[in-house]
């Protein structure tokens, strides 16, 4: 089914708030960190990937999602988190490390869990898809409400993992949809120069469950091809597998020279910017309106510059709690 205009106005809205979040995050992340790059300088030391251009993922996905629902995200997580439900304060203060952070600071931003919104992600490339199917488990063994959905980059798709993940969510018919983000991209690693095949929706059939490519960034096409996914998961029809074509517009990760990127393919990318895109699509269509739009884009920057100032002002967690949440 095609989502409604309050749905494509949903979808927009996340969207823009993932990307001015991640813009005002790379201009802090910068400083400290010029003229000599050096992650550990700056408001917000060590790495950070950030998930311009692939917005339309996850807003595509989680427009049909609740509280209850489960999702395991990347490295590449905050469009994922965003759209999840995750709070914005807190994930602002985790990510600056301060106390008042998701997990205290602790966790940093390739570790944000939030158990309000049942949201987590991981540094390690693939480590999401085990969990997602031992949610998905739970909830049937339980008979509980729910679905779980594993988000991973295409790179993922080669790990053994992967493969495991599949194969149980299908002999067990559970209610998992495993989400490739193909952005074409392994870091530095073209994805045609390790996978076998064209598309990762065919690998869905060695496992027995349908398999969906869908091609061209598209917030509309994600949306039909999760619901239907996730529909077929509610009703205890078992698993899917989402192939999304996307385009990551930044570097793997900030400081990233992409030197890899074949000439002109960047500049190409960024003609196609999902958001201005879906932007042009919705005026042309009637399903947003030029004051909505105005009305969208300054409640969003609100809402981000809330969650800065939050996260700036709040303090780090004292030495002495240092040893606490650790368990031998």
């Amino acid at each position: 089914m095609n989502p409604t205009p309050e749905q494509k106005q949903w979808m927009y809205r996340h969207m823009l708030v993932s990307r001015l979040f991640e813009e005002t995050i790379e201009k802090i992340y910068l400083e400290g960190k010029t003229p000599v790059f050096n992650m550990a300088n700056g408001p917000i030391p060590g790495e950070m990937h950030l998930s311009n251009g692939q917005e339309p993922c996850a807003v595509g996905v989680c427009a049909h999602l609740n509280k209850e629902d489960v999702v395991t995200a990347t490295h590449r997580p905050h469009h994922q988190a965003i759209a999840k439900g995750v709070d914005l304060k807190k994930m602002a203060a985790e990510i600056f490390g301060k106390e008042t952070g998701l997990s205290g600071g602790r966790g940093g931003h390739m570790h944000l869990f939030d158990a309000d919104v049942n949201f987590s992600c991981s540094g390690i490339v693939g480590q999401g898809l085990g969990p997602a199917v031992g949610a998905a488990l739970s909830r049937k063994m339980q008979n509980k409400a729910g679905v779980a959905v594993s988000f991973f980059g295409e790179g993922a798709a080669n790990q053994g993992a992967f493969h495991e993940s599949l194969n149980l969510a299908a002999v067990w018919k559970l209610p998992v949809i495993f989400v490739i983000e193909d952005n074409a991209w392994g870091i530095s690693v073209a994805k045609e120069t390790a996978t076998a095949v064209d598309r990762n929706a065919v690998r869905a059939a060695a496992y027995d469950m349908p398999g969906v490519y869908v091609p061209g960034n598209d917030p509309d096409a994600i949306f039909v091809a999760a619901g239907e996914a996730i529909g077929r998961a509610r009703a205890g029809e078992g698993p899917s597998l989402l192939d999304i074509e996307t385009y990551r517009l930044a570097g793997h990760f900030m400081g990233d020279a992409e030197a890899y990127r074949p000439e002109g393919e960047k500049e190409d990318l960024l003609s196609k910017d999902p958001i201005l895109v879906y932007e042009k699509a919705l005026l042309a269509s009637g399903d947003l309106s030029d004051s909505d739009n105005s009305d969208l884009k300054e409640c969003a920057k609100r809402e981000v510059d809330e969650a800065i100032q939050f996260a700036r002002e709040s303090q780090f967690a004292s030495p002495e709690s240092a040893l606490d949440h650790v368990f031998a």
